[in-house]
């Protein structure tokens, strides 16, 4: 079983990826394919859900995601 990261009431986690994402430039639909390539699986949907933090987000996915917007995980949990 994936484990999985709760987020707070205010989602922190997902308005940091977001805000992280969009000061790299990628897109929702480009961050799911690049994550995608990397064999993790995720939809848009999810990610928009992650990001508005009413979805808890997997350890993978979080860990790809730190990959693939070349974070760390103190910016990405802070």
């Amino acid at each position: 079983m994936e484990q999985k990261i709760k987020q707070d009431q205010g989602g922190n986690i997902g308005k940091n990826i977001r805000e992280i994402r969009l000061e790299r430039g990628i897109g929702q639909t480009e961050l799911v394919r690049m994550l995608d390539l990397k064999g993790i699986s995720i939809t848009r949907e999810c990610l928009v859900k992650i990001e508005r933090g009413i979805q808890h987000v997997q350890v993978q996915q979080l860990k790809g995601i730190k990959i693939e917007l070349r974070t760390s995980f103190d910016e990405l949990l802070k």
